[in-house]
């Protein structure tokens, strides 16, 4: 057995759900190909027939797309060559599915590659965005977050080599003392972010990292090294070649990030306190205590990791520890923080000040302070893990990340990942909109904004994190008058301050998420959406309003991000096999764990 794989993850496989498949899977073959292949659940991207016969649900048009969709899966060619031997998009002339590409594609392409950074001579990342219109402030920097989809994509294309030179990057940069002010950083800390400063007098480049003190708040990015070692692990899957994350600089950075998350301390629960800002809502959003966010990125992190790490004593050290709390955190997730009608029925008849371990209000939270909006946006079908979850303190939005995240991850249950599309189905005009896909639901607005955001201008309600839409990023709309008496009648009317922000750098996850649920009709819709507007407006970073229909106040053009992610969408939806970059099918030794389907109680 390779010394890599795990005994639970060498028993994924479930034959049940291969029993109706026309042709069996050449694990063989696989297995050379790609050194963590071990589960033909995981090869079919966990399509059961259950969920790809969902027509009584779907249009007749849907129903076909989807069974086309499931015989490509199905019938996948095991003597084709992996993701790394064949390029999608831009030098493919035609689809696997018989499209001709879209001509976005060609322009993306070109865009991605002209947001390239080179430190001595070799790509290293690609620069946040490109906007010469705005100032840089930090847009010129290569983000540890924001260079994931565009590594996702040049791995679909067969180009790893850019992605193995930024991960070794940023593990040096690990290495470097950390300080803000007077305070000492821990030793696992990723940046959030580097440059590369060009002397020409001396006709030196240097390296210059961000570990969060010069960041807004001054907060450290939590979710940097959870990317990391996701990145890592998707490079090994895509490239099958296991020799860098075997590279003792890079066993040793995973167990640097593992042991800051995995310390002990006064927590009395699995998942990590965390500060404002310390992840992709990068300012103060009321997001403190444990966010959903980074729970799943924490999750998915934990089970890459005991992947990637080699079984010598330390490595054996790190697996115990990552096993006990991955039970912890499965348990705690699915138990607590997950919501659909029943629980949202049992949360209303809560008793309160509940004493003793019996208590089935745990977290002692008030019926009364449940928000009005959540009644009408829960459906009778469908569910989601919720904000946050801490005493006395339950955050009912929707956050899209963090849910893609669970979906992927495998943190949610096939049962609970279908609710999760069936919500996003249920509220499309709340979630998606015009243009997809809203980064939380709903706003914060009025007094609550004031004191939540601390009057921050730029989560204005239905604006960049507080509701806004994000598949790319861009600048004030072109009919924004310079007249400032207009502007403030308009900003008086709250034209610009409509619910939801959205953007194209989720476009990704969504359609990721859409492709293991057995939904690819949902991703070609959200798609579509992006591809009526992307280009014409220059890629901006998010788009404003309760559609999404306006250009984000503050967003800058050709964000990187939003050009990658809508390449790994579609590169994902022509060629479903890429999803194994950054999909994990359940453990079946963590399943036991939760003995309650449905009466979840706190």
């Amino acid at each position: 057995m390779d010394t890599l794989c795990t005994v639970a993850e060498c028993n994924e496989c479930d034959f049940s759900k291969l029993s109706e498949k026309p042709r069996s899977l050449n694990m063989d073959r696989e297995r050379q190909r790609s050194f963590d292949e071990r589960s033909l659940s995981e090869l079919s991207i966990g399509f059961s027939p259950r969920v790809m016969t969902r027509s009584a649900d779907n249009a007749n048009a849907n129903a076909n797309a989807n069974a086309n969709f499931s015989r490509l899966v199905i019938d996948h060619n095991p003597d084709a060559p992996f993701s790394p031997g064949r390029r999608s998009g831009f030098n493919t002339p035609r689809s696997l599915i018989g499209y001709e590409p879209h001509p976005m594609v060609g322009e993306a392409w070109d865009a991605l590659r002209r947001s390239l950074v080179y430190f001595r001579g070799k790509p290293v990342g690609t620069i946040a965005a490109l906007d010469s219109s705005e100032e840089e402030l930090n847009y010129d920097q290569v983000f540890v977050r924001d260079f994931v989809p565009s590594a996702l994509a040049f791995l679909m294309n067969g180009e790893p080599e850019i992605v193995k030179n930024f991960i070794l990057k940023t593990l040096r940069l690990q290495s470097w003392e950390k300080k803000i002010d007077r305070f000492q950083l821990g030793e696992g800390v990723m940046p959030a972010s580097f440059k590369v400063l060009h002397d020409p007098i001396r006709n030196t480049e240097t390296l210059i990292a961000d570990f969060g003190e010069s960041a807004i708040g001054r907060v450290a990015p939590v979710d940097s090294g959870f990317w990391w070692i996701i990145l890592l692990r998707a490079y090994t899957k895509s490239t099958g070649d296991s020799s860098l994350a075997e590279l003792p600089e890079c066993q040793k950075g995973m167990r640097l990030i593992l042991s800051l998350c995995l310390s002990e301390g006064f927590d009395t629960f699995p998942t990590l306190l965390c500060a404002d800002g310390c992840c992709m809502i990068d300012r103060r959003m009321g997001v403190y205590g444990y966010p959903i966010e980074i729970q799943a990125l924490f999750f998915m992190a934990l089970r890459c990791a005991l992947v990637l790490l080699k079984q010598d004593d330390e490595g054996k050290e790190f697996v115990e520890r990552i096993v006990k709390r991955l039970h912890a955190l499965n348990y705690h997730m699915r138990s607590y923080f997950w919501l659909d009608l029943k629980q949202l029925n049992d949360i209303y008849r809560y008793k309160t000040e509940e004493y003793s371990h019996t208590a089935v209000n745990k977290f002692n939270v008030i019926p009364d302070s449940l928000p009005e909006w959540v009644f009408d946006f829960m459906p009778i079908r469908g569910g989601y893990f919720i904000g946050n979850v801490s005493p006395a303190k339950m955050d009912f939005r929707w956050f899209a990340l963090g849910n893609c995240i669970a979906i992927l991850s495998s943190l949610a249950t096939e049962e609970q990942s279908n609710a999760i599309m069936d919500l996003i189905e249920s509220r499309w005009e709340e979630l998606v909109g015009e243009m997809p896909i809203k980064v939380c639901y709903p706003a914060i607005e009025s007094h609550d904004w004031r004191i939540i955001t601390g009057c921050d201008p730029k989560n204005t309600r239905w604006s960049y994190h507080n509701g806004g839409s994000w598949p790319v990023e861009s600048a004030m709309p072109s009919f924004w008058p310079a007249d400032q008496n207009l502007q403030l009648l308009l900003h008086s009317i709250d034209i610009f301050f409509l619910p939801s922000a959205t953007g194209a750098v989720l476009l990704w996850l969504l359609t990721a998420a859409c492709i293991k649920t057995g939904r690819p009709q949902i991703a070609r819709r959200a798609i579509e959406l992006a591809e009526s507007r992307l280009l014409k407006d220059s890629w901006p970073e998010y788009y404003d309003g309760k559609l999404g229909r306006y250009i984000g106040k503050q967003a800058r053009k050709f964000q990187t991000w939003s050009i990658a992610g809508y390449l790994v969408a579609k590169m994902m939806l022509e060629d479903p096999s890429h999803l194994g970059m950054i999909s994990l099918e359940e453990d079946k030794q963590l399943k036991p764990l939760l003995r309650r389907s449905h009466s979840w109680t706190f």
